[in-house]
C-alpha cells in the first residue's frame, strides 16, 4: 500500500515539469523502475530528463526489458557493479553534479542496502539538487501509519491505467508479483541535515550581479514587502533589527517607519549595497545568525524575511530563544518566506514558522497565506 491513511491529510501531487533532469537511483535495478518508473516516464513526458543509476544487481537484460516496459528505454543507465554501498558515495558525485532532481530509496527503509543507498545518494547529491527518497521495499514490512513515515514531507504522483499497466509489465520482467497495484507512486521529501552553505550564497550573488532574487524589481517581491508594510501593527517603531536584510530592498522600505534599524547580512556583496543606499539612521553589519548581535538587545520589531528555512535545526533553535530575549515585551516579530522548499533548506517555509508560533513565548497577531508566500507578525508577551 503506498497511499497515506485516510485520517492524513493527501499528501500533494509532485509535479513532474518542475523536476528538470532527474537522477534516479537504486540499490538494485528493480527498486527504482518498480517505486518510480511512472513518474520518470511523466518526467520525460513533460520535457525532462532522466538518467537511472543502479548500483548493484542482476544483469542487463530484466533491466534493458524493465525500462523498455515503462516507456523509458533509450535514457542513460550506469550500471555500477559494486558489491555493496560501502563505496557508493564517491561513486556517485559524477554522476549527480549536475542534477536537478535526484531520487533515491527513502532513507528510513527497513532494508539496510536501501536505506544505505538513500544515505549515499543524499550525502553525494549537489547542494543545489532537490532530493526525494522513495519507498522501495517499504510497505512490506512498514505499515503506512507508522509514525516513523514522513508523511508530512510526501508527494504523490498518480498512475492512470496505462503506467499501471506499465508497472505490471516491469514486474514481470523482474519476475516480482504485486498483491496490490498501487494507484499512486509516494515520494518523501529529504530535509537536509544541515544549514545551507554560506558559499551557495556568495555563489548566487556573483551570478546574480549582485541582486540574484532581481529584489528591486521582480513583482514577488514588490507585493511582498507592501503587504509586510501594511500588515505592520504599529505606525512607528524605536529600534528594528533585520538579519539577512539581503540587497536592502524591505531595509529601505522599513526606514520609513522606524527611528533605527540595524540591518545585517553575511555576504559581503548584500552588505555594500544595503549600506550604499540606506539613510543615515540604518546601520548595516556584515553578521550572521544565529550571531546574539543580529538581533540587538531591546529591539521593538524584528524582521525575518527569507532566512528561517535555511538555517540547521540547532541554529533555528538559537534564533528562537536570541528573539525571545532581544524583543522587548509587546514588540513585534514579522516572519515572510516563499510558500515553498528550497533546495538548499532543512525546511520549508511553513515548518519554519510553526516552530515559532509553537512557541509560548510569542502570539500570533497577523497571518497571511497565499499562493506564493506566508506573512506571520508575531508579538513577544
Amino acid at each position: 500500500m503506498t497511499t497515506a491513511p485516510d485520517r492524513r491529510p493527501a499528501p500533494p501531487p509532485i509535479d513532474p515539469a518542475a523536476l528538470g533532469r532527474v537522477v534516479a537511483v537504486a540499490a538494485r535495478p528493480d527498486d527504482g523502475l518498480l517505486a518510480v518508473g511512472g513518474l520518470l516516464r511523466a518526467v520525460l513526458d513533460a520535457g525532462g530528463r532522466v538518467e537511472v543509476v543502479v548500483a548493484t544487481g542482476a544483469g542487463p537484460d530484466a533491466l534493458d526489458g524493465a525500462l523498455a516496459a515503462t516507456g523509458l528505454d533509450g535514457v542513460p543507465v550506469h550500471r555500477l557493479g559494486l558489491p555493496g554501498p560501502d563505496d557508493l558515495a564517491g561513486a556517485l558525485a559524477p554522476l549527480l553534479r549536475d542534477a536537478d532532481t535526484v531520487l533515491a530509496p527513502w532513507t528510513g527503509d527497513p532494508h539496510p542496502d536501501h536505506a544505505a543507498t538513500g544515505r549515499a545518494a543524499a550525502a553525494a547529491a549537489p547542494v543545489t539538487a532537490f532530493g526525494f527518497g522513495y519507498p522501495a521495499g517499504t510497505w512490506e514490512r512498514v505499515a503506512t501509519d507508522d509514525p516513523s513515515v514522513p508523511w508530512e514531507h510526501a508527494y504523490t504522483h498518480p498512475l492512470d491505467a496505462g503506467a499501471r499497466a506499465a508497472k505490471r509489465r516491469a514486474r514481470a520482467c523482474f519476475g516480482v508479483a504485486a498483491a496490490r497495484e498501487p494507484g499512486t507512486e509516494v515520494v518523501f521529501r529529504y530535509p537536509r541535515s544541515s544549514g545551507a552553505p554560506r558559499a551557495r550564497f556568495d555563489e548566487l550573488y556573483a551570478r546574480g550581479v549582485g541582486d540574484p532574487w532581481e529584489t528591486r524589481t521582480a513583482w514577488y517581491e514588490r507585493r511582498k514587502r507592501a503587504m509586510v508594510l501594511a500588515c505592520l501593527p504599529a505606525e512607528r517603531y524605536r529600534h528594528a533589527a533585520e538579519p539577512a536584510c539581503g540587497t536592502g530592498a524591505l531595509t529601505g522600505d522599513l526606514a520609513a517607519r522606524c527611528d533605527r534599524i540595524s540591518a545585517s547580512d553575511f555576504a559581503g556583496s548584500a552588505v555594500a549595497q544595503t549600506a550604499a543606499t540606506a539613510p543615515a539612521h540604518v546601520e548595516v553589519s556584515r553578521l550572521t545568525l544565529p550571531d546574539p548581535a543580529a538581533l540587538p538587545a531591546g529591539i521593538d520589531l524584528a524582521v525575518l524575511s527569507e532566512i528561517l528555512y535555511y538555517l540547521s535545526d540547532d541554529d533555528l533553535a538559537a534564533v528562537v530563544d536570541r528573539l525571545a530575549e532581544a524583543v522587548e515585551l509587546g514588540g513585534d516579530i514579522v516572519l515572510v518566506h516563499w510558500d515553498g522548499w528550497p533546495a538548499e533548506a532543512p525546511r520549508d517555509g511553513a515548518a519554519a514558522h510553526r516552530v515559532l508560533r509553537a512557541d509560548p513565548r510569542f502570539e500570533t497577531l497577523v497571518e497571511h497565506v497565499d499562493e506564493e508566500f506566508l506573512l506571520h507578525v508575531l508579538r513577544r508577551w
